[in-house]
């Protein structure tokens, strides 16, 4: 019997998988299509969301969330916006869940680990988070992330073992509101850094938005509670680098086809893989705004997202926006 399962087997929930199955323990991956769960046991692939990928013999793949039950930790990697719905499909039972996924629930505003809190009660709960493109962790190349436990340090405990391999090295953090708002809120600032992209507007551009998104971030994370010290760090500062600087990211891309005039119905369409900052965009804007924190290039790609605005006259208003010393947040 596994000592852990993942939920959800597109392609960040396989490259974890593969990554804890590299020294040849048992792990169970829960995938929602039957026939993924054919391919995984009987080929030892994920063609579906991480072709590069030849699995480890130690995975084994189930539609059945009943078959995790008696886990005692689960990694759950499904799409933010489907986490209630999966978690309520989940036998009752005290266990680590593992959050993995990034964003905020549309709707409600929750973070992740509200809504794991309200569908899984008896849970304890956790966040990995930090700079990791899926193929390269599956890889086996180098990835350190932020494992941050709402059960302090006892928690950490129980899950560095299970979690740390020679090439994924996790830091501790009891952070978990700051985890979480890094990986959200760096998804929509990626689509802003794929649209300076798409319009050719150069590095520097980029460098500077990337710095300015950081510290939308950072209001953000200390008005809902966070440590500017976590959104520093690999979940915040380090997430951030990564996806807005690579077409590896799905949020990176989608912003690029944003900058090339394409819809975002169009730059969404036939795409396996979730762009995750397309759903946070509306809802943390919403937030932002109820909650009087200045975010100015959040609310520029959700207005681009919506229709309300063409590239070029995003960039024209943020670079209208008045002038003022670097670190005021109007």
């Amino acid at each position: 019997m596994p000592a852990v399962g993942v939920i959800g087997a597109g392609a960040w929930g396989t490259a974890l998988a593969q990554s804890l199955a590299s020294d040849g323990s048992p792990v169970l991956l829960w995938a929602r299509e039957a026939e993924l769960v054919e391919e995984i046991n009987a080929a030892r692939t994920n063609s579906l969301f991480l072709p590069s990928a030849r699995l480890a013999p130690s995975i084994r793949a189930t539609a059945d969330l009943a078959d995790l039950a008696d886990l005692p930790v689960l990694l759950v990697v499904t799409p933010a916006q489907h986490l209630a719905r999966v978690l309520s499909g989940l036998p009752a039972a005290r266990r680590d869940l593992v959050l993995c996924s990034k964003g905020i629930e549309a709707g409600s505003g929750r973070l992740m680990s509200d809504v794991a809190a309200q569908a899984a009660p008896d849970a304890a709960i956790a966040v990995l988070s930090g700079p990791t493109f899926a193929h390269e962790v599956a890889a086996g190349l180098p990835t350190a992330v932020t494992l941050a436990c709402g059960g302090g340090e006892e928690q950490w405990y129980r899950l560095a073992p299970v979690i740390s391999r020679p090439m994924l090295r996790p830091y501790y953090s009891d952070d978990v509101i700051g985890a979480e708002i890094g990986g959200a809120v760096k998804n929509v600032l990626a689509i802003a850094c794929g649209v300076v992209e798409g319009l050719g507007l150069g590095q520097n551009a980029r460098a500077a938005l990337i710095a300015r998104g950081y510290a939308e971030m950072v209001r953000f994370g200390l008005a809902r509670g966070a440590r500017a010290e976590t959104l520093a760090g690999l979940c915040g500062l380090g997430d951030l680098v990564l996806t807005c600087s690579s077409m590896s990211s799905r949020n990176f891309s989608l912003g690029k086809g944003l900058g090339e005039g394409m819809s975002a119905a169009d730059a969404l369409a036939g795409k396996n893989s979730v762009a995750e900052g397309a759903h946070t965009a509306p809802v943390l804007a919403d937030l932002a705004r109820r909650e009087g924190v200045s975010m100015p290039i959040v609310a520029a790609v959700n207005g681009l997202l919506s229709g309300a605005m063409p590239a070029h006259g995003v960039v024209s208003d943020l670079l209208s926006r008045p002038l003022k010393a670097e670190g005021e947040s109007a």
